[in-house]
């Protein structure tokens, strides 16, 4: 499936994209809100400022994607496999990123209130401590400098 016919589908009301191949995908400022994403892969997909409030992307590749400035709360990233993409400046409030994969991701200035960062692999991550007190929990994740958190 290509950009334009998942945009397609979703402007006709269309929501399961499960393990959509979309990578490396411009989707900057998409409206893709409340999509099922699961198990899709968007490695290296630009998702600069697109919307992706209440979607799940349980399991979901996002390696190297661009997500600066993207909404996602409420969304469901369990499992997904961020790593070294760039969140900066994403809205992770109320997000659901419990055992994802964040190794070397950005997250600079990057909204975490009411998070679940559960068992999150943290290491070589770019954040802040202020950050990760916004987080709900931070049971069992590995942090930044690779300690585990209690």
């Amino acid at each position: 499936m290509d950009v334009e016919e998942l945009l397609r589908r979703y402007k006709a009301g269309q929501r399961e994209f499960r393990g959509a191949d979309l990578r490396g995908a411009a989707l900057t400022g998409a409206d893709l809100s409340k999509a099922d994403l699961r198990e899709a892969d968007l490695g290296g997909a630009d998702l600069t400022n697109t919307d992706l409030g209440g979607a799940n992307l349980s399991k979901a590749n996002l390696t190297g994607a661009n997500l600066r400035g993207a909404d996602l709360s409420g969304a469901n990233l369990l499992d997904a496999v961020p790593v070294m993409a760039n969140l900066s400046g994403a809205n992770l409030s109320g997000a659901n990123l419990s055992v994802a994969n964040l190794t070397g991701a950005k997250l600079s200035g990057a909204k975490l209130s009411g998070a679940d960062l559960s068992g999150a692999n943290l290491t070589r991550a770019k954040i802040a401590r202020r950050q990760l007190a916004q987080a709900k929990t931070l049971e069992g994740a590995t942090m930044p400098d690779g300690t585990k958190h209690e």
